[in-house]
């Protein structure tokens, strides 16, 4: 069976909902980021990241400024761009990109290395310090925006920057005598050598990162021998000495993959270094890199994810904590691990054809990707609560990672390129193009042309998901193309309807899709009909957070109460178990969406500071009846700092 990806020249996004966000990107969030890039932006953090590659180029003077990793911040931007240009050329924006090509290109080392922090301020501690200095991290950033531009533009002068930096790596690392027979402390690499493999077919790239894979946790431990090596020194100050070398967990280095049973660590870490691994368990068929992918998901997905498709639930060290510990209001939920989780989640269908990573992928799509980035597109969470109070924010430090409103930039910029380039190349989720059958995993809102055999199929979505139920796939194909349709069935949908030219169809139901096979003839067309009732959503007992609390979704989207609906004190809200849900067409910045009021109440105690702090035998306060407006999550904080929370109390 043969795996495709997506041609996004041949894919056009034509939904009223994510075609929005695309446009927004286009428009908005590359130019604003560039000049954020540029350190252009008023009340922002500096970035530098330009600058630094012209000092590495030897074209201006100065010092290194920024993470130990802020090239990658060029580096997604220009995926960004590469994915943007699929959809509409722009001429001015691919020049300024090939200008920044030439700069990382000048910025290059003679025998391949790229980074321009080593480069400028520590060319003698090249490769003495994976557990921390994110070296390979960055270099695959780069390798990624390689491909991506190579895909886009058929320009090969970054792919060309991109094998010269693989092969120097494949020189660096290996089993070899002289050879480094370690790992980076931040993977990467994995994933976007897989990528690199893929469009070169050179195999030594696909063996390298299984050397990486491998290598990964196996003793002696590489980290404790370069932190000797290097005299004991360490990078990072912050949480201790040397603690980013000594807690291995944190980079799940702490045992080889085969050994560990968890999703542990640093999030984003975690679902990039899944994500190569499922790539290479694909491409070489290796069943025992399959079961550890099946392993891991299985932990991650049902004991530590979010019901906003967040991870992460703990600020110290951006990490998963244990299984069932999911605390709404310090959890940390980066951006960034939302999007590694839907990369993983893409591997993972390509190799198993199963809905279930498309239920996770839909659900961090549409609630934790969409909500790390505001309306506006100028604005970004890098952390994204489920429930903020914001008089406690200025005075409580385990809450110094979150922030009520979205920010301009952040000194750590890793996630707002990270959104734009997401929702640019959205259509390489949309569909899984495989030798027997086309998977249609998202019902988002496009025409596409589909290489089958030696044919091609046309498939055009068209509907208003995920506000109405109702999605048309129809097919615009002059000639017949015998071939299988795979509908994913949402597992959110308890009652899905399929008709094909008005007709009840019979299909073969395997792992949450629908598999249609037969002779698809232009005008054929499937009408999906996906009720959305207001649904409530309760969480495992084992999850003490929200023990006798309620959540709100309607089809894939949580719904949370914010204080400009509902005024303040949100945890004395009580939604009653019989009340009934209503729709309300949602208007100024909620235009085109849909909100939710309902009858719930609302605990009351007059002039509350002045009574005691405890009472006894009798309640302080009565409930009052009060009509609550609950909004899509994704959309909360538009509105200036307030309150906000997705589980309420029930009773």
């Amino acid at each position: 069976m043969t795996i495709m990806e997506t041609d996004l020249h041949k894919l056009n996004v034509t939904d009223p909902f994510l075609g929005q966000y695309q446009r927004l990107v286009r428009d908005v969030v590359i130019p604003y980021q560039w000049e954020a890039l540029n350190d252009r932006i008023s009340e922002a953090d500096p970035s530098h990241a330009i600058e630094n590659f012209r000092i590495a180029a030897g074209l201006a003077e100065g010092e290194f400024y920024g993470m130990v990793f802020q090239d990658s911040d060029v580096a997604k931007w220009l995926e960004a761009v590469a994915w943007s240009l699929c959809q509409k050329p722009d001429a001015e924006l691919e020049k300024t990109a090939d200008e920044v090509i030439a700069l990382v290109a000048a910025a290059q080392c003679d025998d391949g290395y790229l980074n321009t922090y080593f480069t400028v301020k520590a060319p003698a501690e090249r490769w003495t310090n994976l557990a921390e200095c994110h070296e390979l991290y960055s270099a695959g950033h780069m390798i990624e925006a390689a491909v991506a531009y190579f895909q886009a533009t058929g320009k090969r002068s970054l792919l060309e920057v991109a094998c010269r930096l693989a092969d120097h790596i494949d020189s660096v690392f290996g089993p070899g005598v002289n050879q480094l027979q370690g790992y980076d402390g931040h993977p990467e690499i994995e994933l976007a050598l897989m990528r690199l493999f893929e469009v070169t077919q050179e195999t030594r790239y696909r063996d390298l990162v299984n050397f990486f894979v491998e290598q990964r946790g196996t003793q002696p431990h590489f980290y404790d021998k370069e932190f000797a090596q290097r005299g004991g020194t360490w990078f990072w100050p912050n949480h201790g000495t040397a603690w980013m070398v000594n807690d291995k967990a944190y980079s799940q280095a702490h045992l080889p993959l085969s050994e560990q049973q968890s999703a542990i660590g640093h999030a984003v870490r975690f679902v990039y270094l899944m994500t190569g691994v499922a790539h290479l368990a694909r491409l070489s068929g290796n069943e025992r890199l399959r079961q550890d992918c099946l392993r891991l998901w299985q932990n991650m997905a049902q004991r530590q994810l979010y019901i906003t498709g967040g991870i992460g639930s703990q600020s110290r060290g951006e990490a998963f904590s244990r299984d069932y510990d999911l605390p709404n209001d310090t959890v940390y939920a980066e951006s960034c691990a939302s999007i590694g989780l839907m990369m993983f989640a893409r591997r993972m269908l390509e190799m198993e054809g199963d809905g279930q990573y498309a239920d996770v992928m839909e659900r961090a799509l549409y609630n934790t990707v969409l909500g790390g980035m505001a309306l506006d597109g100028k604005h970004f969470f890098y952390v994204n609560p489920l429930e903020v109070q914001p008089k406690s924010l200025k005075f409580n430090h385990i809450y110094d990672h979150i922030q009520p409103v979205r920010q301009r930039w952040f000194g750590c910029a890793c996630c707002p390129p990270n959104i734009a380039r997401v929702l640019a190349s959205i259509g390489h989720y949309i569909y899984t193009p495989r030798s027997d059958a086309l998977f249609i995993n998202l019902y988002i809102g496009n025409s596409a042309e589909i290489p089958v055999g030696d044919e091609t199929l046309r498939v055009r979505i068209s509907g208003n998901y995920p506000w109405q139920e109702n999605v048309e796939v129809r097919i615009d194909s002059p000639l017949p193309v015998q071939h299988t349709l795979a509908l994913r069935l949402p597992a959110w949908c308890s009652d899905p309807q399929i008709l094909l030219n008005g007709e009840a169809v019979q299909g073969e139901l395997h792992k949450g899709y629908l598999h249609l096979n037969r002779l698809w003839r232009e005008g054929d067309t499937l009408s999906l009909t996906l009720p959305m009732p207001v649904r409530r959503v309760y969480g495992n007992p084992l999850v003490r957070s929200v023990a006798g609390k309620v959540a709100i979704q309607r089809g894939p989207l949580v719904y949370c109460l914010e204080e400009a609906d509902n005024g303040e004190g949100l945890h004395n809200v009580w939604l009653p178990k019989e009340s009934e849900f209503k729709l309300v067409e949602g208007k100024g910045v909620f235009a085109h969406k849909v909100l939710i009021q309902v009858e719930g109440a609302k605990q009351i105690a007059a002039q509350a500071e002045q009574q005691p702090l405890w009472y006894f035998d009798t309640p302080p306060a009565k409930r009052e009846p009060q009509t609550l407006t609950f909004i899509p999550w994704f959309s909360w904080a538009n509105r200036g700092e307030g309150e906000m929370r997705i589980w309420v109390n029930e009773g």
